[in-house]
């Protein structure tokens, strides 16, 4: 038997259903916060990824999907929406559109990773990005739509904020951070050892006891904000306030990707493990003109559907499923006309297409949870499979008032 690859998923049943709620439920919200829907592609050009999330990056390093294809280009499975989207903002001109756009997308995502509950090789994102916009005003409309978006699903989360500061700030953090890590180096696991000069930042994020003991005190980027950077994130917090989000500080945020500035934040559930973020995004500024754009702000996130799928505790009540069997072939053509009736009143109908003995068929439509079945010989027959109380009609009109009060 062929079976699926190791980390990729087949997503059917129960989880097929809170897969749409979760999608159509950021739809809806992306909808009402005027944002516009961009289908990217799922292959890009591997120089995208490495000018953007950063050839240091664990990411670029060891867990993209890169080939070369028969044309001779190297190319990637997309990793994560953020870079396809500012890729499309510049190659697509939007820019010249005011340069103020606001973008969302969804769709599967690949990292060659550990499997593991909530995460896998081939996983599923939903994502928003606003270009153009620089005041933190942005930062916290896009903070208040994520959590709207988490409360109507009835995930509980908290939210936890940091800035990383303006590219000058950030780099003479990172130097400072390099530093502590080289005099307690013997202290960290081999994973972060590496990082120090690569990837110092990720340190901060390792959840190996030893690196978290150690990174307890190590230097703060708050310490080296600049004062524009400080001014910036006191009135995200303001405004955060002044929209009734509650968030907590937390220094040693930080995201994995290089291109983030100034302000980061996480949404993270304790009902998942260590790695308990579900939605996460930030600030990259620099982005656009890096990747050969104008000079443009951007702000977005991300989201993780199999994770929300994994907190999403309540599906939306289905509508009451109705059986219609033909009790002879020569009763079909009647029981087409019937199951047109019905679907016309925006009834949930099933028209029984497994044929067999009349017994093996109410089993069927008990198996698919069937509330009512309606047998269509000489009259029909409407039998209510929870009481088994059965009632006969001779006409359509009747049958159909019956069901719809």
């Amino acid at each position: 038997m062929i079976q699926k690859v190791r980390g990729f998923q087949d997503i059917y049943g129960e989880n097929a259903k809170k897969y749409r709620l979760v999608v159509d439920t950021a739809r809806e919200i992306f909808a009402k916060y005027n944002f516009e829907e961009i289908i990217l592609p799922y292959i890009e050009d591997i120089s995208l990824f490495k000018r953007s999330v950063g050839e240091a990056t664990d990411i670029v390093q060891k867990e993209m999907y890169d080939f070369v294809d028969k044309g001779g280009r190297h190319v990637a499975l997309r990793p994560e929406g953020t870079a396809s989207c500012v890729r499309a903002y510049i190659e697509e001109k939007m820019y010249q559109e005011s340069g103020y756009k606001k973008l969302f997308y969804e769709g599967a995502m690949f990292r060659y990773e550990r499997p593991q509950a909530g995460r896998y090789r081939q996983f599923h994102q939903i994502g928003a990005e606003i270009f153009g916009a620089n005041s933190p005003i942005a930062d916290a409309q896009l903070i208040k739509m994520a959590d709207e978006i988490l409360k109507k699903l009835k995930i509980s989360v908290k939210l936890e904020i940091n800035t990383l500061g303006d590219f000058e700030s950030r780099k003479e953090y990172v130097e400072n951070l390099k530093q502590y890590l080289q005099q307690n180096k013997e202290y960290l696991c081999e994973t972060c050892k590496t990082r120090i000069e690569r990837n110092p930042l990720r340190v901060l994020d390792c959840k190996v006891e030893s690196c978290k003991e150690i990174t307890k005190n190590a230097p703060v980027i708050t310490d080296f904000l600049s004062e524009n950077s400080l001014i910036r994130y006191e009135r995200l917090k303001n405004y955060l306030k002044a929209m009734n989000i509650d968030f907590i500080e937390n220094p040693r945020l930080v995201r994995g990707l290089d291109y983030y500035t100034d302000t980061v934040f996480e949404f993270v559930s304790d009902k998942i493990g260590a790695q308990g973020t579900v939605l996460a995004g930030g600030r990259y500024d620099n982005l656009v003109k890096q990747l050969g754009g104008p000079d443009t702000p951007a702000v977005g996130f991300a989201a993780g559907i199999e994770r929300l799928m994994l907190l999403v505790e309540e599906l939306p009540k289905e509508k009451d499923l109705i059986v219609i069997i033909p009790a002879h072939t020569d009763y079909s053509i009647e029981a087409i006309k019937l199951t047109d009736k019905l679907l016309e009143k925006n009834l949930r109908v099933e028209l029984l297409l497994k044929e067999g003995s009349l017994k093996s068929m109410f089993k069927t439509a008990d198996k698919l949870k069937a509330k009512y079945v309606i047998l269509v010989e000489e009259h029909l027959r409407l039998k209510d499979m929870q009481t088994a109380e059965q009632k006969e009609y001779i006409n359509v009109e009747d049958l159909v008032e019956a069901i719809v009060v």
